[in-house]
């Protein structure tokens, strides 16, 4: 199986070539013949140079595609029977890509792996949320961990459609047939979007627990002042794309519920067995977590805690999913 790895790379040279190394050490020794693809959608002069530098075939598309569209040329521009498209601020980590790869020879037309948000380790990212009708009626903290819990415990692959855009592989007859990412979302729901209609095609999607990758979280998006624009612009076009213009209507005009006041933990006790949940959402979904080996005062990885802004929501649940207590984080888990 020839594969293509596709980097959509927007002002991160620096993650580029760090995720370029992580993608040649776990393929090394592999034999694949591999397209090494990177769409530069965004680089200063200092920036392509580095580019340039990279054992990549730098695709410059002229002016910033967004995510959809640079995935959309770079596999344009590939012949592999193996799609990998990815995030330059993602680190693979040993096996990963080859796991990928053994679930889409097994049948799957796509396969996502598991996502760590620390290089130690420590907090798993949360699959991406369930989208439909019902999901966005009865959105909350429990039905989102048990759906979280259902990815990070698995040990094997499972069935699912809630993978992220930020590494996908996907077998080309795939691509094929579901067609090319919709470049009607610059940023956000390109991917969601893309797997809501592999799903209504019949394809396989599995989450691949065995392939896991450093996700170094939005360092992509924060080169860019409005993803936070462009992400409420595509969310609302995913829902009248997929849930009608009525029902968009009716759910923007859903009173929202009225969040308490949470106290700011110096410090979050906890035992073997417990769940630590850290979301930027004041509704505390969704959420990164970290499960509890030992006894003792909890704190974020520092690698985490100096890349946050303002304070973070945190919530201690037990192995049932029970919530023990709700706080919020400052800077540094002061």
């Amino acid at each position: 199986m020839r594969l293509a790895l596709i980097l959509v790379h927007y002002h991160t040279p620096g993650l580029a070539a760090e995720a370029v190394e992580a993608l040649r050490a776990d393929l090394s020794g592999s034999g694949l013949e591999t397209e090494w693809l990177l769409v530069d959608n965004g680089s200063d002069a200092e920036g392509r140079a580095r580019l340039e530098s990279l054992p990549m075939q730098r695709i410059d598309p002229g002016t910033n595609l967004g995510y959809a569209g640079g995935v959309n040329l770079g596999v344009a521009r590939s012949t592999a029977e193996a799609l990998v498209l990815m995030n330059p601020d993602v680190l693979v980590l040993p096996g990963c890509i080859p796991a990928l790869l053994d679930r889409l020879k097994s049948g799957a037309a796509v396969a996502g792996p598991a996502f760590y948000w620390d290089r130690g380790r420590r907090m798993l990212l949360p699959p991406a949320e369930e989208r439909g009708r019902w999901e966005e009626l009865l959105r909350d903290r429990r039905r989102w961990r048990r759906h979280a819990r259902r990815h990070w415990e698995a040990r094997a692959p499972i069935a699912s459609w809630s993978l992220s855009g930020s590494l996908l592989a996907i077998r080309r007859d795939a691509w094929d047939r579901v067609g090319p990412f919709d470049e009607g979302f610059r940023l956000f729901f390109e991917e969601t979007d893309w797997l809501l209609r592999a799903r209504r095609l019949g394809l396989r999607s599995e989450y691949v627990p065995a392939a896991e990758a450093v996700h170094l979280y939005n360092r992509s998006a924060a080169q860019e002042p409005r993803s936070r624009q462009w992400f409420e612009e595509s969310a609302r076009r995913f829902r009248r794309l997929h849930y009608g213009a009525g029902f968009t209507w009716l759910l923007e005009r859903m009173p929202q519920p009225r969040l308490p006041e949470l106290p700011l933990l110096p410090e979050v006790p906890v035992e073997p067995g417990q769940w630590v949940e850290v979301s930027p959402n004041p509704a505390g979904f969704p959420a990164a977590a970290e499960r509890i080996s030992a006894p003792g005062l909890w704190k974020l990885p520092e690698e985490i805690a100096g890349r946050l802004e303002g304070t973070w929501t945190v919530q201690v649940s037990d192995d049932q999913g029970r919530e023990l207590g709700r706080g919020r984080l400052g800077r540094l888990g002061a």
